[in-house]
Protein backbone atom coordinates (compact mmCIF):
# COMPACT_ATOMS: atom_id res chain seq x y z
CA UNK A 1 0.00 0.00 0.00
CA UNK A 2 1.71 2.78 -1.45
CA UNK A 3 0.13 6.28 0.77
CA UNK A 4 -1.15 9.37 -0.73
CA UNK A 5 -0.05 12.68 0.52
CA UNK A 6 -2.41 15.60 0.65
CA UNK A 7 -5.34 13.37 2.45
CA UNK A 8 -7.81 14.04 5.08
CA UNK A 9 -10.08 12.28 6.60
CA UNK A 10 -13.25 14.63 8.21
CA UNK A 11 -16.63 14.79 9.20
CA UNK A 12 -18.91 14.43 6.02
CA UNK A 13 -20.31 17.81 5.50
CA UNK A 14 -23.66 18.89 3.41
CA UNK A 15 -21.43 20.47 0.59
CA UNK A 16 -19.91 16.75 0.53
CA UNK A 17 -23.21 15.34 -1.06
CA UNK A 18 -22.96 15.47 -4.88
CA UNK A 19 -19.37 14.66 -4.76
CA UNK A 20 -20.21 11.84 -3.11
CA UNK A 21 -22.88 10.62 -5.52
CA UNK A 22 -21.15 11.17 -8.20
CA UNK A 23 -18.10 9.50 -6.89
CA UNK A 24 -20.34 6.55 -5.62
CA UNK A 25 -21.38 6.29 -8.86
CA UNK A 26 -17.76 5.61 -10.51
CA UNK A 27 -17.22 3.04 -7.88
CA UNK A 28 -20.51 0.98 -8.55
CA UNK A 29 -20.93 1.55 -12.23
CA UNK A 30 -24.54 3.67 -12.06
CA UNK A 31 -25.98 6.44 -10.37
CA UNK A 32 -27.94 5.72 -6.67
CA UNK A 33 -29.45 8.56 -6.04
CA UNK A 34 -33.00 6.76 -4.78
CA UNK A 35 -30.29 4.83 -2.05
CA UNK A 36 -27.81 7.36 -1.28
CA UNK A 37 -29.52 10.88 -1.13
CA UNK A 38 -31.29 9.32 1.86
CA UNK A 39 -28.65 7.97 3.79
CA UNK A 40 -26.78 10.93 3.34
CA UNK A 41 -29.36 13.21 4.27
CA UNK A 42 -29.72 10.98 7.71
CA UNK A 43 -26.05 10.81 8.13
CA UNK A 44 -26.09 15.27 8.16
CA UNK A 45 -28.82 15.58 10.76
CA UNK A 46 -28.04 17.38 14.04
CA UNK A 47 -29.23 14.79 16.03
CA UNK A 48 -27.47 11.84 17.50
CA UNK A 49 -24.11 11.02 16.88
CA UNK A 50 -22.51 12.32 13.36
CA UNK A 51 -20.17 9.52 12.42
CA UNK A 52 -20.31 9.36 8.72
CA UNK A 53 -16.73 10.61 7.08
CA UNK A 54 -14.87 11.56 4.05
CA UNK A 55 -11.64 11.56 2.62
CA UNK A 56 -9.91 14.07 0.93
CA UNK A 57 -7.29 13.72 -1.87
CA UNK A 58 -6.07 17.44 -3.05
CA UNK A 59 -9.07 18.93 -1.53
CA UNK A 60 -11.89 17.13 -3.25
CA UNK A 61 -13.57 13.80 -2.00
CA UNK A 62 -11.83 10.67 -2.88
CA UNK A 63 -13.49 8.18 -0.96
CA UNK A 64 -16.37 8.29 1.67
CA UNK A 65 -17.79 6.55 4.66
CA UNK A 66 -21.18 6.20 5.82
CA UNK A 67 -21.92 5.03 9.61
CA UNK A 68 -24.49 5.82 12.38
CA UNK A 69 -24.70 4.64 16.06
CA UNK A 70 -27.82 2.22 17.39
CA UNK A 71 -29.02 2.32 20.84
CA UNK A 72 -30.74 -0.95 22.01
CA UNK A 73 -31.71 -2.43 18.46
CA UNK A 74 -32.17 -6.02 17.51
CA UNK A 75 -31.79 -6.63 21.58
CA UNK A 76 -28.75 -4.94 22.02
CA UNK A 77 -28.50 -3.68 25.38
CA UNK A 78 -25.09 -1.23 24.60
CA UNK A 79 -24.35 1.27 21.39
CA UNK A 80 -23.43 -0.72 18.32
CA UNK A 81 -21.88 1.06 15.37
CA UNK A 82 -22.88 0.10 12.00
CA UNK A 83 -21.09 0.83 8.99
CA UNK A 84 -23.60 1.26 5.96
CA UNK A 85 -21.39 2.20 2.84
CA UNK A 86 -17.81 2.70 2.02
CA UNK A 87 -16.10 3.66 -1.25
CA UNK A 88 -13.04 5.23 -2.41
CA UNK A 89 -12.47 6.58 -5.67
CA UNK A 90 -11.34 3.59 -8.20
CA UNK A 91 -8.40 5.36 -9.16
CA UNK A 92 -7.37 5.84 -6.09
CA UNK A 93 -7.48 2.76 -4.79
CA UNK A 94 -4.72 0.28 -3.18
CA UNK A 95 -3.24 3.94 -1.59
CA UNK A 96 -4.73 3.42 2.23
CA UNK A 97 -8.12 5.68 2.11
CA UNK A 98 -10.62 3.04 2.94
CA UNK A 99 -8.50 1.84 6.19
CA UNK A 100 -7.13 5.58 7.22
CA UNK A 101 -11.65 6.44 7.40
CA UNK A 102 -11.82 3.09 9.25
CA UNK A 103 -8.73 4.35 11.54
CA UNK A 104 -10.66 7.89 12.28
CA UNK A 105 -14.05 6.22 12.59
CA UNK A 106 -12.27 3.38 14.86
CA UNK A 107 -10.88 6.24 17.28
CA UNK A 108 -13.89 8.99 17.33
CA UNK A 109 -16.10 5.49 18.21
CA UNK A 110 -13.70 4.37 20.96
CA UNK A 111 -13.91 7.87 22.78
CA UNK A 112 -17.30 7.25 22.55
CA UNK A 113 -17.13 4.13 24.44
CA UNK A 114 -18.49 2.08 21.41
CA UNK A 115 -17.05 -0.91 21.51
CA UNK A 116 -18.50 -2.91 18.83
CA UNK A 117 -18.57 -1.75 14.41
CA UNK A 118 -21.04 -4.01 12.24
CA UNK A 119 -21.29 -4.47 8.61
CA UNK A 120 -23.05 -6.67 6.13
CA UNK A 121 -20.81 -8.19 3.05
CA UNK A 122 -22.13 -9.97 0.12
CA UNK A 123 -20.63 -13.13 0.24
CA UNK A 124 -20.17 -12.78 -3.67
CA UNK A 125 -18.07 -9.48 -2.86
CA UNK A 126 -14.57 -11.50 -2.19
CA UNK A 127 -12.53 -8.23 -2.91
CA UNK A 128 -14.88 -6.52 -0.04
CA UNK A 129 -14.32 -9.75 2.10
CA UNK A 130 -10.91 -9.77 1.86
CA UNK A 131 -10.78 -5.87 2.76
CA UNK A 132 -12.78 -6.16 5.74
CA UNK A 133 -11.25 -9.27 6.74
CA UNK A 134 -7.55 -7.20 6.79
CA UNK A 135 -9.36 -4.90 8.64
CA UNK A 136 -9.56 -7.11 11.27
CA UNK A 137 -13.25 -7.85 11.00
CA UNK A 138 -14.45 -11.59 11.49
CA UNK A 139 -18.24 -13.60 11.37
CA UNK A 140 -20.33 -11.84 14.24
CA UNK A 141 -22.03 -14.15 16.68
CA UNK A 142 -25.40 -13.07 14.56
CA UNK A 143 -27.32 -14.80 12.20
CA UNK A 144 -28.74 -12.60 9.26
CA UNK A 145 -32.04 -13.52 8.19
CA UNK A 146 -33.93 -12.42 5.37
CA UNK A 147 -37.22 -13.39 4.01
CA UNK A 148 -39.66 -12.69 0.36
CA UNK A 149 -42.48 -10.80 1.66
CA UNK A 150 -44.23 -11.96 -1.63
CA UNK A 151 -43.38 -15.51 -1.28
CA UNK A 152 -46.40 -18.13 -2.54
CA UNK A 153 -46.17 -19.59 0.93
CA UNK A 154 -47.09 -16.29 2.69
CA UNK A 155 -49.47 -15.10 0.08
CA UNK A 156 -51.72 -18.76 0.84
CA UNK A 157 -51.42 -18.01 4.17
CA UNK A 158 -52.43 -14.59 4.35
CA UNK A 159 -55.09 -15.52 1.71
CA UNK A 160 -56.65 -17.99 4.21
CA UNK A 161 -56.58 -15.80 7.42
CA UNK A 162 -58.53 -13.70 5.60
CA UNK A 163 -61.22 -16.18 4.49
CA UNK A 164 -61.28 -16.93 7.93
CA UNK A 165 -61.85 -13.26 9.08
CA UNK A 166 -64.60 -13.28 6.30
CA UNK A 167 -66.42 -16.23 7.62
CA UNK A 168 -66.00 -15.33 10.89
CA UNK A 169 -67.65 -11.72 10.16
CA UNK A 170 -70.54 -13.28 8.10
CA UNK A 171 -70.87 -16.04 10.80
CA UNK A 172 -71.70 -12.57 13.34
Amino acid sequence: MDPLPNTTVRSLEAKDVDAVVALDARIVGRRRDGYLRPKLAEALKDVGIRASLVVEHDGRPAGFLLAKVWYGEFGELDPVAVLDTIGVDPLLRAHGLATEMLDQLRMNLAALGIRTLRTEVSWRNPELLTFFHREGFVPAQRLCLEADPAAPEVRARREARLERQGGEAAAR
